[in-house]
């Protein structure tokens, strides 16, 4: 699985109608409204990079409202519940 992280810029007053826009495409799995310099960000997980073209430029993008996106893939994923799953010896 490839995740690949998409910050996005938006006009101002279309920020919820983007955010909406953005979780219905299938490959989306969370959308963030975010404080800095991107109004929000974007989950995405493909099975293929070929398919990240598709999902970005070819839907995520021509989203009416968005300005700019700029978009990181992710090589590793670290995450306390992984962790926790990994050394848990099943006692409760």
């Amino acid at each position: 699985m490839i995740t690949a992280i998409v910050f996005v810029q938006c006009d101002v007053d279309q920020i919820p109608s983007v955010a909406e826009s953005i979780v219905e495409i299938p490959e989306v799995s969370e959308v963030y409204s975010v404080t800095g310099g991107v109004d929000l960000i974007a989950m995405i997980r493909v099975r293929a990079h070929d398919e990240l073209a598709e999902v970005i430029t070819g839907r995520l993008a021509k989203i009416p409202g968005i300005v700019h996106t700029e978009t990181h893939i992710a090589f590793r994923a670290y995450s306390r519940h992984d962790l926790e799953s990994a050394f848990s010896l099943g006692l409760e």
